[in-house]
C-alpha cells in the first residue's frame, strides 16, 4: 500500500492505495476509525482487487473542514479524491457512518460506482434519541472528556462473546479514539445529526448494492436489519452470525469472500455498460 497525501478538491486528503488490478474497492471507515482499522482486511483483497483506503475528513489525518461535515460533503471530497487517483469506476464500501457517505455518493456521483456495500450501515436519519445521543457526546467532547468514549465505543462494536480475543483490535480503536481530534469528532457528529433518510436512493439507484449485516450488532438490531432488507429486496444481503458491528474484524474471511463474490459479479454488468458508452460516442462522430 503507498501512503500518500492527495488534494480532493480544496481538501487535503490521506490515502492509501495498492495501485494495482483491474477493479478498484474504496473502504470508508466509520465514527471514531480511520484507514488503519482496514490494515488487517487489506491483505484479503489486494490480490485480486485495487484498494484504496482514506481518512475521511475529521478522522485519522485529513483535515478538519468547518463545526459540521455533511454526508454531501464527505462524499464529494471521497468523489474528488477518487477522480484525483485517476479512478474513474470503483465498489465503495462504507462501515457504519462510511456506509451513510457511501450512500450521499450513490446519490450524487453515481457514475463513480459500480457497486455499493453498506457494512454494518443503514440508509436511515438518526431518530431523535439517537440525535440526542450524539448531542450529548458532543457535549462530552467539548468539555474535554473524550477518554469516556474511548472506554465504552470500541468494545462496543464487538459481539460480546468475540471481544476477549479481539483485546488488541479494542486497544488500536481505543488509541484512534485519542489521536483524533476532538473538532473532527464534533464535525462529523454533527454531520450525522443533519444527514437525511437515503431509503428510496437505495430503492432507485441502479448502482448494484449490498448489505452485509452481523446478527449480533449492538448499533443495529436485527429487528432493524431485517426491517432493512424487507425495505430492499433488490439488494444482495450476507449475514455475518457471529459478529457485531464489526463483521471486518470479527469474521474477516467471510466479509472478504462476500466482498470479493459480489465485485466479480458486478463486472460484467460494467464491463458491458463501458462498451455501450464506447459505442454511442463512436457513433455520436
Amino acid at each position: 500500500m503507498i501512503e500518500k497525501f492527495i488534494m480532493a478538491g480544496p481538501t487535503a486528503l490521506h490515502v492509501c492505495d495498492s495501485e494495482k488490478g483491474d477493479r478498484c474497492v474504496v473502504l470508508l471507515h466509520g465514527y471514531l476509525e480511520s484507514l488503519l482499522v482496514w490494515e488487517e482486511f487489506i491483505p484479503l483483497l489486494y490480490k485480486k482487487v485495487r484498494v484504496v483506503t482514506l481518512d475521511l475528513p475529521g478522522h485519522g489525518i485529513s483535515v478538519v473542514q468547518g463545526d459540521t461535515h455533511t454526508m454531501e460533503f464527505l462524499a464529494d471530497t471521497v468523489a474528488a479524491g477518487v477522480r484525483a487517483l485517476g479512478i474513474t469506476r470503483c465498489t465503495v464500501v462504507g462501515h457504519s457512518m462510511g456506509g451513510y457517505v457511501a450512500l450521499a455518493l450513490c446519490e450524487r456521483h453515481p457514475e463513480l460506482l459500480d457497486g455499493l456495500v453498506l457494512l454494518s450501515s443503514t440508509p436511515y436519519a438518526d431518530s431523535p434519541e439517537k440525535a440526542e445521543n450524539r448531542r450529548r457526546e458532543i457535549a462530552l467532547v467539548q468539555a474535554g472528556r473524550k477518554e469516556l468514549l474511548s472506554r465504552v465505543a470500541p468494545a462496543a462494536g464487538f459481539a460480546e462473546e468475540n471481544r476477549a480475543r479481539m483485546a488488541d483490535e479494542i486497544e488500536d480503536l481505543t488509541e484512534q479514539v485519542f489521536v483524533t481530534e476532538d473538532e473532527g469528532i464534533v464535525a462529523l457528529l454533527n454531520g450525522m445529526i443533519a444527514r437525511k433518510d437515503r431509503s428510496e436512493v437505495l430503492r432507485t439507484t441502479k448502482v448494484p448494492v449490498l448489505f452485509i449485516l452481523g446478527r449480533k450488532d449492538n448499533y443495529i438490531p436485527v429487528e432493524t436489519a431485517e426491517k432493512m432488507v424487507a425495505e430492499h429486496p433488490e439488494a444482495r444481503v450476507v449475514w455475518l452470525e457471529n459478529s457485531g458491528h464489526m463483521g471486518f474484524l470479527e469474521e474477516p474471511e467471510a466479509t472478504a469472500a462476500a466482498l470479493l463474490d459480489f465485485v466479480a459479479s458486478t463486472a460484467g454488468a460494467a464491463d458491458a455498460e463501458s462498451k455501450e458508452e464506447k459505442r454511442e460516442a463512436t457513433s455520436d462522430r
